[in-house]
């Protein structure tokens, strides 16, 4: 990974959440509400798309409009999808974590 490919502990935590949620269900209030219930972190409404901007901007998300909503007074939401470049961003973060987890003994070995 080059160098600045590192997230921070929220942007990564939004990204998980979208993963999560796939295309079909990941707005900007479905993402709060599960970094909420399953990342214990309350976040305002604006700190969550002001991270999927930043993630759009690094490549690592992708947004479009879906379909008016009657219920949203026809409104159509804007949902999110982790892109292939997020995917690998996960991943190596993930190796990492996993590595530094990892006894002593077992990174010795390589």
């Amino acid at each position: 990974m080059a160098k600045g490919s590192h997230l921070g502990d929220l942007v990564e935590l939004v990204l998980l959440a979208v993963r999560r949620l796939g295309e079909v269900e990941a707005d900007g209030a479905s993402v709060r509400a599960v970094l909420s219930d399953r990342g214990d972190r309350r976040v305002s409404v604006s700190t969550v798309y002001v991270t999927l901007m930043r993630l759009e901007e690094k490549g690592y998300a992708r947004s479009w409009k879906g379909e008016p909503n009657a219920r949203r007074g026809g409104k159509a939401r804007r949902l999110y999808a982790v892109t292939p470049e997020g995917m690998e961003i996960l991943e190596h973060v993930r190796t990492v974590r996993e590595r530094m987890w990892a006894p002593a003994s077992e990174v010795a070995r390589g």
